[in-house]
């Protein structure tokens, strides 16, 4: 008999392996400051996943410094995802964008420059001016573009986040934790866009006068380093939110507070490195693979085959045995037309009944509904299986 929502619990696999390394089980217990030591006033690492490695005080809300601008390059990269703006699009520089200090590409007011051009100062070399332009362009003025920053902490859940300016400039009423931060990168990571902007080693604007090369030199030093964004002032001190990928597994580590020229860098490689020796990533499902079926009504083919929407991967404790579950959550059937690509269910992974990944399931391709003649022509057919 099948219910009205299909819960197909299966024991997915035990995982026993053995190395020179222990670490927590799962549900992954964060690590303290008193097993990993760090000079950040607050840290955090986190897999791709959300799970907390290690913590520090990490929701302890502090000056974020150009940190800040890991929101605005999301809502940038959303806005072209969205066909909103195109990378192509020319932006004017305004006089508020001319008059912001720190970090810039020295715009002049009423400049001219591609978003894309824009996105790259931003990523590659915290430009403040170039911040301030591109968040006017897409929101019509700085202080509506700041609302839309406060709204996007809302929908990512973060408690200990708000925004006074698209930048990191010193201003008041403006804060970031470090375990805020971690979720951000979790969400920038997920857009190729935002990280082929922070994977820019290096570029040039103003058709060749102006040689740009990025803060973040991890895209150097570290193995599989890949982003995301740096940030000093006085007040804020030496702040970063970095991404490695080894093996499969990635990792984010938020550092905020460091006290002294490039320590936010070396703390960043040392809690990645600690992340990389003591976890891997064990892999559920690879996007594109064919999970479940579901039967469809009154449509031109009985059935449908689910896929995963992306690939999943899990984080496990090297010297760790697992005993992991997967659930299949989806309606029995779905009703015609399907379109290619709906969404249908998800697929969860569960260790002692906690949720600790899960995947969204696809239609793998689109399905009509059928005629009425059809539809009959299937009852008639069923009635006679049944006989």
């Amino acid at each position: 008999m099948i219910r009205k929502t299909a819960l197909v619990t299966l024991l997915f696999f035990v995982l026993a392996v053995t190395t020179a390394f222990s670490a927590p089980a799962a549900p992954v217990k964060p690590q303290s400051s008193t097993q990993l030591d760090t000079s950040a006033v607050s840290a955090v690492v986190m897999d791709e996943n959300g799970t907390v490695l290690f913590e520090k005080d990490p929701h302890k809300r502090l000056p974020p410094a150009s940190v800040t601008k890991i929101m605005t390059l999301l809502l940038a990269v959303e806005a072209v995802e969205q066909g909103r703006i195109n990378l192509a699009d020319e932006i004017y520089a305004s006089e508020n964008a001319w008059r912001q200090g720190g970090s810039q590409i020295w715009l002049e007011p009423g400049e001219k420059m591609t978003v894309k051009d824009m996105m790259a100062a931003v990523a590659v070399v915290s430009a403040n001016d170039a911040a301030v332009a591109l968040m006017e362009h897409i929101y019509g003025s700085e202080q509506s573009a700041v609302e839309a920053m406060n709204k996007r902490t809302e929908t990512l859940g973060l408690a200990n986040t708000h925004f006074n300016n698209v930048n990191g400039l010193p201003t008041t009423d403006h804060y970031m934790s470090a375990y805020d931060a971690a979720l951000i990168a979790k969400e920038a990571v997920a857009h190729p866009l935002y990280m082929d902007m922070c994977g820019i080693k290096e570029t040039w604007l103003r058709d060749g006068k102006n040689w740009l090369v990025n803060t973040n030199k991890l895209l150097w030093w570290y193995k599989g380093g890949d982003g995301l964004k740096t940030g000093w002032t006085e007040e804020a001190k030496y702040c970063f939110v970095g991404t490695a990928k080894r093996d499969g597994l990635r990792l984010i580590s938020a550092v905020f507070a460091t006290p002294e020229p490039r320590s936010h860098l070396r703390e960043s490689m040392k809690l990645l490195d600690w992340g990389f020796a003591n976890f891997s990533a064990v892999p559920i499902v690879t996007q594109g693979t064919v999970v479940e079926r579901l039967k469809v009504n009154k449509g031109v083919d009985k059935e449908i085959q689910l896929v995963a929407a992306q690939d999943l991967n899990l984080i496990i404790g090297k010297g760790q045995n697992k005993n992991l579950q997967k659930k299949i959550v989806a309606e029995p059937t779905v009703n015609a037309p399907v379109a290619e690509g709906q969404k249908c269910g998800e697929l969860i992974v569960l260790k002692d009944g906690k949720e600790v990944g899960k995947v969204d399931l696809l239609a793998e391709k689109a399905v009509a509904k059928a005629s009425l003649m059809r539809i009959f022509q299937n009852i008639i057919t069923n009635m006679f299986n049944i006989s």
